[in-house]
């Protein structure tokens, strides 16, 4: 039996350390488990939705984020004053904080979740390098050590080739990242990168890698037990991006061919064989022009866009999760998934695309969510509820499903255009551009998607047409208006010849 191993704990309350859309969506699965749930809240949250719909809620803390959602002590404690035997946190805040794991297992708790040494080892960039190349897993040529030498990263950087890219070891969401094309550039950039990994991470450990110049961001989910059994449930395609944030995800990819798919999916497996990896996982790699893949991380937790992996394979990632975290052996192989239809998700974000994606805070004054056959909305508001300043300003998580790519992106579409918000801009109609750009529609794009495509011109010029339509059909509805009331006072004999052909 493995080392890692458990015997079956059945788990009756759950407590979940977060809030919003996920904290609703994780309840509603433990709901059907027959499982108890408590929700955690901050004061800003008091009348969230996650906390009507728990069986208990425990306030936490004030609004911000340090001093709630982020504080594993208070957290514990609330599982101790209900009596919850395990913590699944979500995605964010502790999810992937190897030191909070500790202190869950350290209290006799239950975290649903990887071990903290695996959380660790994945948690920096350069000791996940070290542990995928025991599979030989491949990598972006570069170096796989920290380095701080600039002039030895220097004259690595040559001889990778330029352009390349620096990268912070701890980092993240694009922090510590910085691209130089050639070599005179180099030591400013460095230090800048090294500056800026130090002040967003605490560490300011870089590495250097080939900067590959069209990249796509393919992951590949997967799923791993305490009895050794690990799986993968395919790819997502995440390249639509802004400021290195996904914003548009799908699967599967609409490039990948069954033997890349395939090879990928064997990567990621050894990936999260390198730790012993328990629960569900992502494996993340850049794929090039050449559809040459290499590993870029591994996050330790579920994941954003896990809705469109469970549309395609009929998994609940969730449940398996619990599952796994009471001991439960996986009950598929990897031979029993399959890839059925096609399926997109578009975050709605609390955001202005027309403004540089810059946040928007205030009250959803209208707030109606799409419906219909394909048509998934995991959201956290209602009408009349404020966005808090405080946290990530995703509204909601728009998922649709069809047979088929062309069918799904047709689907988001009519989608988009039920979905009615007002009081604050969204990613709505960047998500319709989207789906309407040619370069989307055929598979032909990458990372740079916003960079080369969009900008706030784009929403003008789509605003502006809809705002001809809509003057259009009123200008229609005035004239039959005004029709039908000279119709209705025209003179009886008009009338009259309408009875008399009527009888006729």
């Amino acid at each position: 039996m493995p080392e890692n191993a458990k015997l079956q704990t059945p788990i009756s309350k759950l407590l979940i350390a977060n809030r919003g859309e996920i904290a609703l969506r994780i309840m509603r699965s433990a709901k059907e488990m027959g499982i108890k749930t408590v929700a955690v809240f901050s004061e800003a949250d008091r009348n969230a939705l996650h906390v009507r719909y728990a069986d208990e809620a425990i306030c936490i803390g004030p609004p911000p984020s340090s001093e709630s959602y982020l504080r594993g002590e208070k957290i514990i404690d609330a599982c101790k004053q209900t009596g919850a035997q395990a913590i699944h946190p979500g995605y964010g805040f502790l999810s992937e904080n190897a030191g909070f794991a500790k202190m869950v297992a350290d209290a006799g708790l239950i975290l649903i979740g990887p071990s903290p040494e695996a959380m660790e080892t994945m948690g920096n960039k350069l000791s996940a390098k070290a542990a995928a190349l025991k599979y030989n897993i491949p990598m972006v040529p570069g170096t796989d050590e920290a380095i701080d030498d600039v002039a030895a990263a220097k004259q690595r950087a040559v001889e990778v080739g330029f352009p390349i890219l620096i990268k912070a070891a701890a980092g993240g969401g694009g922090k510590g990242m910085r691209i130089v094309e050639k070599a005179d550039d180099f030591e400013e950039q460095m230090q800048l990168a090294v500056s800026e990994a130090t002040s967003a991470f605490g560490d300011g450990a870089v590495f250097i890698e080939r900067y590959v110049s069209s990249p796509r961001h393919i992951e590949i989910q997967v799923l791993g037990d305490t009895h050794g059994h690990i799986v993968h449930l395919f790819e997502r395609e995440c390249s639509v991006q802004r400021r290195h944030q996904k914003v548009v995800e799908e699967a599967p990819s609409a490039v990948l061919t069954e033997e890349i798919r395939q090879k990928m999916g064997k990567c990621a497996v050894d990936v999260a064989r390198s730790v012993n990896y328990t629960g569900a996982g992502t494996v993340e790699f850049i794929l090039d022009e050449n559809l040459d893949f290499f590993f870029l991380e591994m996050n330790t937790r579920l994941q954003v866009e896990h809705p469109v992996t469970e549309l395609i394979t009929g998994i609940d990632l969730v449940k398996e999760q619990i599952k796994i975290a009471s001991g439960e052996k996986l009950s598929f192989s990897q031979e029993d998934l399959k890839i059925s239809g096609h399926a997109i998700e578009l975050r709605v974000y609390a955001e202005d695309p027309a403004n540089s994606f810059l946040p928007d805070i205030g009250t959803l004054q209208t707030y109606k969510t799409p419906k219909g056959n394909g048509v998934r909305v995991d959201d956290g508001f209602e009408q009349g509820m404020e966005i808090p300043i405080y946290y990530d300003p995703m509204i909601a998580k728009l998922v649709t499903y069809g047979k088929d790519r062309g069918e799904a992106i047709e689907r988001m579409i009519r989608a988009i255009e039920e979905y009615e918000i007002t009081g604050i801009e969204t990613t709505l109609g960047f998500g319709k551009f989207v789906m309407q750009h040619e370069a989307f529609r055929t598979g032909k794009f990458d990372t740079h998607f916003v960079g080369k495509y969009f900008n706030s011109e784009s929403l003008k010029a789509e605003n502006e047409d809809e705002a001809l339509i809509a003057a259009i059909i009123a200008t229609r509805i005035f004239q039959q208006q005004k029709q039908f009331a000279v119709g209705s006072t025209t003179s009886k004999s008009s009338s009259d010849w309408r009875k008399n052909r009527l009888r006729h």
